[in-house]
């Protein structure tokens, strides 16, 4: 026993990643971690609240909560090629549903979720400025909005306890309905949105977290996790609401939100920050997790898109196939460089048979639709269609300027049509074709089929395609690479092996 209670100090002591407290539903969170745990010092809430901004920062990479919430859909696939990328088939098992308790994304993922959100409450319970405690109830609202999504049930700790004890847990629906409150009452708080800069928690962030709460909340309350799920007009009518309440705009170009400058896009509402060649998280995955070694910018032969997801694009959608001009990037044959690429690629950024670029093993560089799981002959290292979704910063790939959007406004747009679709009060309006006109395609129809469809071509690869699949009923349907349909425990992710030495929690049903 002694032995046990030892081993649960060190994990609460060392990823801190079940420290996430609150009195009750009814009272503002708390963590009650002694001073000892500062070395018996102050907490410098300044300091920590900058830390639990960079811990947005574990979001750019292609592990984690990313790979989670994408991969393990339609829209992205981990294939093995070779020697590479094969990870104990960790990626597989994320596409084809097949993860345990022990995988390491979805502990990492746990683990960064709920060690930020620790941060947070250091913070608000420490004597930070009334500035500094709404930030971080925001953050720590985003935070436990991803474990909710993720993992269903959300750890907290009582005031007063001792980090040896046993944390608490809060039900789904619990968790949902207190961050519902929590954002309600801070949004006043926040301040207004400022111009050139979505790094900063602000008002618009907020509404836009609680319009994905509300639109969500029937998923999140629902007596059986994989539905079904029933759609309150009054919550989708709060969606409504909270949308109406954001000040963005949409940029009159899509890729303006992808680019090294995209901090001046009007369409951001909140992003993670990064500098060139400074501070950053690890950004330059959004173009090498995919590219091939041999491409500019070079990568690391991993990802691909799956045909059927592909299949969805227009040809002419300028959201699937853009040109960047004045940069060499590596071209496909109609000279695009950005978005998906597909078919024989150039160099240079020049359409030329002597620029025609070749793999490592000197076959054509001809990136394929089709697809396997585990890659061989000569397509080992082309087989998959490859996507780039941030226009690569030419003055420093590996510490780019861009900055990882986190919530979009045409994210909200869309929420807003299909919280009407799903019985809300209000109008659609233009929506639809606003967002089609600006990538050069026909508009989709105001439908739930309609906007699914839609949130797959303009969100593509932003990390909400698990959470509109489940959503929408076809998260665990079969698809291409995963010809079966998912056992329904696979909605939710397991808790990871290690947070089970918490007494207070329960594995998820099914694992």
């Amino acid at each position: 026993m002694k032995r046990n209670n030892l081993i649960k100090g060190f994990l609460y002591l060392g990823i801190a990643s079940f420290s996430i407290g609150c009195t009750n539903l009814d009272e503002e969170i708390l963590d009650g971690v002694p001073n000892a745990t500062t070395a018996g010092g102050t907490v410098n809430t300044s300091a920590t609240l900058q830390s639990a901004y960079e811990g947005l920062r574990d979001f750019n990479g292609q592990g984690g909560v990313y790979a989670m919430d994408e991969m393990s859909t339609d829209a992205m696939v981990g294939p093995t090629r070779g020697g590479d990328w094969d990870d104990n088939g960790a990626w597989r098992q994320i596409h084809t549903h097949t993860w345990a308790p022990d995988h390491p994304e979805v502990r990492n993922a746990w683990n960064h979720l709920l060690s930020n959100a620790y941060k947070c409450n250091l913070i608000i319970e420490n004597g930070g400025t009334a500035a500094e405690v709404a930030q971080a109830r925001f953050l720590r609202a985003w935070y436990y909005y991803n474990v909710i999504d993720l993992f269903g049930q959300a750890p907290y700790r009582p005031a007063g306890s001792a980090l040896t004890d046993d944390p608490k847990v809060w039900t789904r629906s619990e968790a949902t309905e207190f961050f519902i409150k929590e954002l309600e009452a801070i949004v006043g708080a926040l301040p207004a949105r400022t111009a050139n800069d979505a790094s900063i928690a602000n008002k618009d962030a907020a509404h836009f977290l609680l319009a994905k709460f509300y639109l969500n909340k029937a998923v999140f309350t629902a007596a059986d996790p994989a539905g079904p799920y029933t759609f309150a007009a009054a919550d989708m009518t709060k969606v409504v609401q909270n949308v109406d309440a954001i000040s963005n705009t949409l940029a009159s170009n899509y890729w303006l939100n992808f680019s090294p400058n995209n901090n001046t896009s009007s369409e951001v509402i909140f992003s993670s920050k990064n500098n060139k060649g400074g501070d950053g998280g690890n950004m330059q995955s959004k173009w090498r997790m995919g590219n091939h070694y041999n491409q500019t910018p070079d990568g690391w032969n991993g990802f691909a898109t799956v045909a059927d997801y592909y299949s969805t694009f227009n040809a002419a959608d300028n959201r699937a196939h853009h040109a960047v001009s004045g940069y060499k990037f590596t071209v496909d044959a109609a000279g695009k460089g950005i978005g998906f690429l597909e078919g024989q690629m150039y160099k240079d950024g020049v359409v030329s048979s002597a620029n025609a670029l070749k793999d490592r093993n000197n076959n054509p560089m001809d990136f394929t639709r089709a697809l396997t799981l585990i890659t061989s002959g000569k397509t080992l290292e082309t087989a998959g269609v490859r996507a780039i979704k941030y226009i690569p910063d030419a003055d420093n790939l590996g510490q780019p300027d861009n900055d990882l959007v986190l919530m979009r406004y045409a994210d909200a747009l869309l929420m807003k049509a299909e919280a009407i679709a799903r019985g809300g009060s209000g109008s659609v309006g233009d929506i639809m074709t606003r967002l089609a006109t600006r990538a050069g395609v026909a508009a989709a129809p105001a439908t739930l089929d309609g906007i699914y469809a839609e949130r797959g071509r303009e969100l593509w690869w932003e990390g909400w395609r698990r959470n509109d699949a489940i959503r929408f009923g076809k998260f665990l349907a079969a698809r291409g690479l995963k010809p079966y349909t998912s056992d329904k425990k696979y909605v939710l992710y397991p808790i990871p092996a290690e947070a089970l030495f918490n007494s207070n929690i329960s594995q998820n049903a099914g694992y």
